[in-house]
């Protein structure tokens, strides 16, 4: 059976606070340290362009209907026939982002910069706390929790027989280190609010084929089903003049 234990208020105000305010101060910390690393970046003529004709592109699709069939066909032949349309991409010259980081040394800096200003501040605060606040019971959940809940909660304890709504402090970090997202958008402003879990997800997705979005925009502009929409307009104006006269 779970034991239920009582905290000290000395933890709360020894552990729990410190933990909070140290990890909201070193996210407004980097933050700042990365806006200073920061270095601006001279756009691709070659991204800039492939983007504006995506865009335009899509624009052409989703006002497919309100053309004749005959101007929809042609400018779905300018974009995607396989000679010279904008959106096809031939085999063997789609390029790599990896490959282009490497050519390119200031992007590869930039990588180096971002990486640097994340993994240090989270490795020297991961020390702090696992050598000053290993093994401190921190804080309960007001509700109850499953098993499953154990190895995220109470990371740091092993003891099987506390319950499993109880935090442990190196969990605490985690969760502070996962969760401020919401805090700092309230400091930092909505765009500079991105929390490790974004900043892990967008160097995970490096390395992706920046031409797949010409491909994906090709396909879609293969199937559209087109519907001249203006004689439905003629028959409802004549329809309402009718009712209209009579």
């Amino acid at each position: 059976m779970a034991e239920d234990l009582v905290l000290d208020t000395a933890i709360r105000d020894w552990v729990l606070i410190p933990l909070s305010v140290v990890m909201v101060l070193i996210g407004v910390l980097r933050y700042f340290v990365s806006k200073l690393m920061r270095s601006s970046p001279v756009p691709d003529a070659k991204v800039v362009r492939e983007g504006q004709i995506v865009l335009r592109a899509r624009n052409l699709r989703s006002a497919a209907n309100f053309i004749p069939h005959k101007s929809f066909r042609s400018r779905r032949v300018y974009y995607g026939n396989e000679e010279n349309g904008l959106l096809y991409v031939p085999k063997g010259q789609a390029q790599n982002a990896q490959a282009q980081m490497f050519s390119d040394p200031n992007m590869a800096m930039d990588m180096m910069k971002k990486n640097l200003s994340m993994i240090i501040p989270q490795t020297l605060t991961f020390a702090w706390v696992n050598f000053f606040f290993s093994g401190f019971v921190a804080a309960k959940i007001p509700f109850p929790l499953t098993q499953r809940f154990r190895s995220m909660l109470q990371n740091g304890i092993d003891l099987s027989t506390v319950d499993v709504s109880y935090v442990s402090s190196r969990s605490w970090y985690f969760l502070n280190l996962f969760g401020l997202r919401g805090l700092f958008s309230l400091i930092l402003g909505e765009e500079n609010a991105m929390d490790d879990t974004q900043r892990m997800m967008q160097m995970s997705g490096f390395g992706m084929d920046p031409t797949k979005g010409l491909s994906a925009e090709k396909d879609n502009l293969d199937i559209v089903q087109h519907e001249w929409v203006l004689p439905k307009f003629e028959h409802r104006a004549e329809a309402v003049l009718r009712k209209i006269v009579s």
